[in-house]
């Protein structure tokens, strides 16, 4: 081999990485003095999955199911190593092995590199478009957010579809390969909602792919490379078999499933997610303004903060509206566009979006279509409720799309597509400058190719510059009404709220024309770096790199916006995220009371806690002390501190009824919106929940609720009822502690069954772990046990002094079962036999992937042998 030459062949590539590190480590500049990002929903995860994690450590097993969150869920979605865990070496690889979370932006830019480099752009410009497309304010925000199951799907999405493309270009091997390993990484990156919006991506540019080899009579060239793809994706799937099938059995089961009741609103309710629900966050019509301008409707917070200036002014705390504004604590966080609430808009770049719609005029082929197609459809989506026609007839209609909540994050789509197209402009236009001087007909007008993507853009915000209430609300419908209702209920202060108005607004109008005006800019100085190109005045050596420094230049401050170097933390204040509080603490003593055994655990943990000039490991070992009393006892807590659905704080110490996760089980939701949320404790006693912790007037306070049943009892009677309805109503009339609710599928398993009391009977557990459970019994007569662990089926099968025996659902959401009378052992055992069968899924595919991989080096090794010979 001629090293020399595969030296001189690599060294751009090289180049183009030593250019990430350096940007990645220049934007995230306090990881070079070894912080850390303080990420939301990475905080959140600890608590999810530390039992997952402790149970591994400690016996090297997997826990399938996990008692923490939601009074009991399979761990599927939350940490679970599964067979395709040995692909993870390669994404430290394309990570470089750089610290989190720098390698979470060298991810995004060596993927989109990947891509660019199969459509053969050159090297030095592939850099331009992977800075855009990393640096897409909303990439930047998912990771200050902790959303990393997304933002490694996002990594990937763009070297599989460079894959994709490379097949339906007829490189059908090495395109092949490239498609099903990052599409195998896609997969593992276990974030289904950004993989079915790539496929709608992949489905609109097969629609023009198919078109034009039809056109072309190549139609068996485009079924070809459809036979590629598809044995791609079967291996793909293979290799995360246990991982999807897993998740896809669970998801039945879940809120992203069909509800049983039908007692809600029917045209609400689809097959997957509510309406309402899956359209929460919807981006407004007006809000698509922000790809082009960042505060078309503010940047991050919620949409309350005129209510929020009027109580400032009215409390004199400020002069006027237009002060609020200049408090540094909100300068970066105002908001009045309709979501719930968002961290920051979904921002482009105004010299990006120049160049898409540029490329609409000067790229040819396919591509660009399926490209263009997969934006507006994408946008439309985003609307949500604001389109309702268009988002109804999906929810409705199209497969899967009613499993998944949050549309505003189809835009992501957008921010695949946008760079693309703009970067293939960049290549056509330093390839053949001459296109710059194309003439496009408006009319009876011949207008310069320019002249309509400047008027687009840069015309565009100097319009709304110039009038800004032309296009634009500069307050949420919330604030409107509020504003409505005061006046209404108060008209002598009608004038007051008027004047509060005209200034916030002023205010707001201040701020959007403060980025219309540095769009312009940036549009501008992109339109002058095109001309000068086109004049000679600038070779391509200077251009490109004049081209990186205005992406970047453009994208950088705003994204800072939402990920300052503020946020970044040193290690071990990290870990002080959950800090043991004082609710914790007097569980622990009142838990010791009945746990002798357990004292000196207790007791360390005290001395730990109040030891002067504690460390950060000092917090870490208290938790881990008062969570070996908590996984010894069994009891649940229930904190209402912060939305108990909301919160993980509490599972990282207790086994919780709340927790925080996107897929937890519709019958613990329903259970909560129908019963908890409104204060029945009968469902707080039946769930064994013996602690509540709730927020007081001197701090947070401890309540024990002494109606806790325990983990398993027996009853005197039981109900059949008819459907999930009648179910979840009675659980208001009836008592836990003596009946049992059930549903007549489960008729069988009782037939006819009569209790005879026995008041000498006992039940109670005597071994926990996540996936096995036992317990000892002793009745004079057959019994009816309730236990107070979520039913979930299929997984958990029982077993009475080691054989199969039948249980069922109680109570909407608990166990039970028919026991024989004598003195027996009860055991759950966690077993979904898909998760069993999947692994040897997962490992045949894999070994399948490597050994067609290896036969692609092989061959290209004879080929390029054969062609230097």
């Amino acid at each position: 081999m001629n090293f020399k030459s595969i030296f001189k062949s690599a060294l751009p590539h090289l180049v183009s990485i030593l250019v990430f590190l350096i940007v990645a480590f220049m934007y995230f500049q306090p990881a070079l003095e070894g912080k850390q990002f303080k990420k939301g929903d990475s905080i959140h995860a600890w608590g999810a999955k530390k039992e997952i994690i402790d149970f591994r450590e400690k016996t090297g097993e997997d826990a399938l199911w996990t008692n923490s969150m939601f009074g009991g869920m399979p761990s599927y979605q939350i940490n679970v190593d599964y067979q395709a865990k040995d692909m993870y070496t390669f994404k430290k690889m394309m990570e470089l092995y750089t610290p989190d979370p720098v390698k979470y932006l060298i991810l995004y830019m060596i993927g989109f590199y990947i891509l660019l480099i199969s459509l053969r752009v050159n090297p030095w410009l592939s850099i331009a478009g992977s800075v855009a497309y990393a640096f897409s304010t909303y990439f930047i925000i998912i990771i200050g957010a902790g959303h990393l199951w997304k933002v490694n799907a996002l990594a990937f999405i763009p070297p599989a579809l460079g894959g994709i493309l490379m097949v339906l270009r007829g490189r059908y091997i090495w395109g092949g390969i490239i498609a099903t390993f990052f599409l195998i990484m896609e997969l593992y990156s276990n974030h289904i909602q950004m993989t079915y919006y790539f496929l709608l991506t992949v489905i609109c540019i097969l629609i023009f792919e198919f078109y034009q080899q039809w056109k072309d009579q190549k139609l068996k060239q485009f079924f070809k490379a459809i036979g590629v793809l598809a044995v791609a994706s079967v291996i793909a799937l293979g290799v995360n078999f246990t991982n999807l099938f897993s998740s896809y059995e669970y998801s039945k089961s879940t809120i992203r499933g069909k509800s049983e009741l039908s007692l809600g609103n029917k045209d609400n309710q689809t097959t997957g997610v509510d309406k309402d629900y899956g359209t929460m966050w919807s981006y407004g019509i007006q809000e698509t303004l922000s790809l082009l301008i960042p505060n078309a409707k503010g940047g991050g917070g919620s949409p309350q903060e005129g209510i929020q200036v009027l109580n400032y002014v009215n409390g004199g705390q400020i002069k006027s509206a237009a002060d609020y504004y200049d408090m540094e604590q909100v300068k970066n966080h105002h908001y009045w566009g309709n979501q719930i609430f968002t961290v920051g808009p979904v921002y482009l770049g105004a010299f990006i979006l120049f160049l898409f719609i540029l490329g609409l005029f000067i790229v040819r082929g396919r591509l660009k279509w399926g490209l263009l197609t997969a934006s507006i459809l994408a946008i439309m989506l985003s609307w949500g409720h604001n389109f309702p026609a268009l988002s109804h007839f999906f929810f409705d209609y199209v497969p899967l799309y009613n499993k998944f909540r949050a549309v505003s994050s189809i835009l992501i789509i957008v921010e695949l597509c946008v760079p693309l197209l703009a970067i293939l402009a960049l290549k056509k236009i330093i390839e053949e400058p001459e296109v710059l001087k194309k003439k496009i007909n408006i009319s009876s007008l011949k207008l310069n190719v320019l002249v309509l993507p400047f008027v687009l853009t840069g015309g565009v915000a100097i319009l709304l510059y110039l009038l800004p209430t032309l296009a634009l609300d500069f307050f949420s419908d919330i604030e409107k009404n509020y504003f409505a209702q005061i006046s209404a209920s108060n008209p002598n202060a009608v004038s007051f709220i008027t004047n509060i108005q005209n200034d916030l607004r002023d205010a707001r109008i201040d701020l959007f024309k403060a980025d219309a005006l540095r769009t312009v800019l940036f549009v501008v100085l992109g339109a002058v770096l095109l001309w000068a190109f086109s004049k000679d005045y600038l070779k391509a050596k200077l251009f490109i790199p004049a081209v990186i420094v205005l992406i970047l230049a453009d994208l950088y401050p705003v994204n800072k916006r939402y990920t300052t170097n503020d946020a970044f933390v040193e290690k071990k204040d990290l870990k002080l995220a959950y800090m043991p509080n004082m609710a914790d603490f007097q569980i622990l003593q009142n838990e010791i009371r009945n746990n002798p055994e357990l004292k000196a655990v207790a007791e360390q943990a005290l001395k730990d806690y109040s030891r002067q000039n504690r460390k950060a490991s000092d917090y870490e070992k208290v938790a881990a002390q008062i969570w070996a009393v908590t996984y010894n006892t069994n009891y649940r807590v229930f904190e209402q501190i912060g939305g108990p659905f909301q919160n993980a704080r509490p599972s990282y110490f207790h086994k919780s009824i709340g927790g925080y996760h996107g897929a937890k089980l519709r019958r613990v939701q329903e259970l909560y919106e129908y019963h908890i949320e409104k204060g029945n404790m009968k469902a707080l006693n039946m769930l064994n929940t013996k602690y509540v912790i709730s927020q007081g007037e001197k701090g947070v306070q401890l309540s024990i609720n002494p109606g806790a049943l325990g983990n398993a009892w027996f009853v005197n009677s039981y109900k059949l009822v008819q459907d999930a309805n009648e179910e979840i109503m009675l659980l208001n009339a009836f008592d836990p502690a003596k009946e049992a609710i059930v549903d007549q599928r489960f008729k069988d398993q009782l037939n006819g069954f009569s209790i005879l009391a026995d008041s000498t009977a006992s039940i109670g557990m005597t071994k926990y772990s996540p996936n096995q459970i036992s317990y000892e019994y002793q009745a004079k007569t057959e019994q009816l046990a309730v236990f107070s662990e979520v039913y979930y089926q299929p997984g958990w099968n029982a077993y009475i002094d080691g054989n199969p025996a039948p249980h069922f659902r109680a109570n909407y959401v608990l166990r039970a079962m028919k026991l024989p009378a004598g003195k027996h052992k009860v055991e759950f055992k966690f077993e979904p036999k898909g998760y069993i069968i999947g692994e040897k899924i997962s490992l045949s595919s894999m070994i399948l992937f490597f050994l067609l991989a290896l036969g692609a080096i092989v061959l290209g090794i004879r080929n390029y042998q054969k062609e230097n010979a």
